[in-house]
């Protein structure tokens, strides 16, 4: 994986911060507006910054980038139809924004599917993300550039007793967002799921009202919900993507260079954010520890087993291509 220098961070930090430059565009230049619904200073504001000084150095003049952050264009989720419609020439979408347009997408909002960043990146630069990314392109008009790393869920508990496998959860009321999707996951993965606004988690953990929850761990500092909890499980159930794309149409009007510009940039822009989060992450590892809690492996192969035979038999696999999940397996 490339590595990112002090001065690229401080590059992308400070281009993050001026919305308004004053670059030599050519009369002619392709104007690509970027929205988001990422702040300035998370890394995946400062990736779309990489991308738009990456594309500049490929080809000097020939885009107009403009990035709007905190979902000042459009909301978020409302990004795929904003692009569909040639309204925005780019976005970062989910799996979850794309399986409802695509049922065979839900597939990859499923636990234990995916089994780090390293997987997720070699999973979609293989026939696999060809055969899915044609699917967004036939049935959605959106090209997707590449895959970025957004995080990984881990449990994050008030109680003491030390899990190792699915069946160490009985009886632990795990706070879960409310869809059916996500209740689903809570409980195959051992736990009795409990619905919860995201603003309620703090008191309930504090109280006892839930006796854990999932969230990355950059949301676990964030929300400080280390005070109230004594360990951090990782359990890595849900390796969560995000997809830089651009609107078919406006991918399809570039010149094959303008079109391979693009892509390099992409890339570069997908290294950035993903090495900086996974440093992110492992840092925080030692901070939590530096707070009182225990953080530790479970047996995450009982974990993996158990999670995929639910989801296999349940009905949420019905619209998954035949073989899928054994061919994501497959991906070394």
């Amino acid at each position: 994986m490339t590595k990112f220098t002090a001065k690229t961070v401080m590059s992308a930090a400070l281009g993050a911060t001026m919305l308004m430059g004053i670059p030599a565009f050519a009369d002619d230049a392709v104007q690509l507006r970027i929205s988001t619904p990422a702040v300035e200073t998370d890394w995946h504001g400062k990736m779309l910054v990489v991308f738009k000084d990456e594309l500049e150095e490929l080809a000097p003049g020939e885009f107009d980038v403009e990035i709007h952050y905190n979902a000042s264009l459009f909301k978020q989720g409302t990004e795929p139809i904003a692009m569909q419609r040639g309204n925005l020439d780019m976005a970062m979408i989910s799996a979850f924004d794309i399986s409802k347009q695509i049922p065979e997408w839900s597939t990859f909002t499923a636990g234990y599917l995916i089994r780090d960043p390293e997987h997720l990146t070699k999973v979609f630069r293989s026939d696999i993300g060809d055969e899915f990314y044609g699917k967004v392109a036939d049935q959605m008009n959106i090209k997707i550039l590449d895959v970025g790393y957004l995080g990984t869920r881990q449990l994050n508990l008030r109680t003491e007793q030390e899990v190792q496998r699915p069946e160490d959860l009985e009886g632990v009321n795990l706070r879960m967002p409310g869809s059916d999707a996500w209740q689903f996951l809570g409980k195959a993965l051992g736990a009795n799921p409990t619905p919860m606004a995201f603003g309620e988690i703090y008191t309930a953990l504090q109280t006892g009202a839930v006796d854990g929850q999932d969230n990355p761990l950059p949301t676990v500092r964030a929300a400080k919900f280390y005070e109230v909890t004594k360990q951090i499980v990782k359990t890595n159930h849900l390796v969560d993507a995000i997809f830089l794309s651009m609107a078919k149409k406006k991918f399809d009007s570039l010149t094959e260079e303008q079109q391979e510009n693009v892509l390099k940039a992409a890339q570069a822009a997908t290294a950035f954010n993903n090495e900086k989060r996974i440093e992110d992450e492992a840092q925080l590892e030692a901070f939590f520890e530096s707070q009182g809690l225990k953080v530790y492996s479970p047996d995450l192969e009982a974990f993996r087993t158990h999670v995929q035979a639910e989801y296999l038999s349940s009905s949420l696999a019905e619209d998954w291509i035949d073989g899928i999940v054994d061919r994501v397996n497959a991906v070394k």
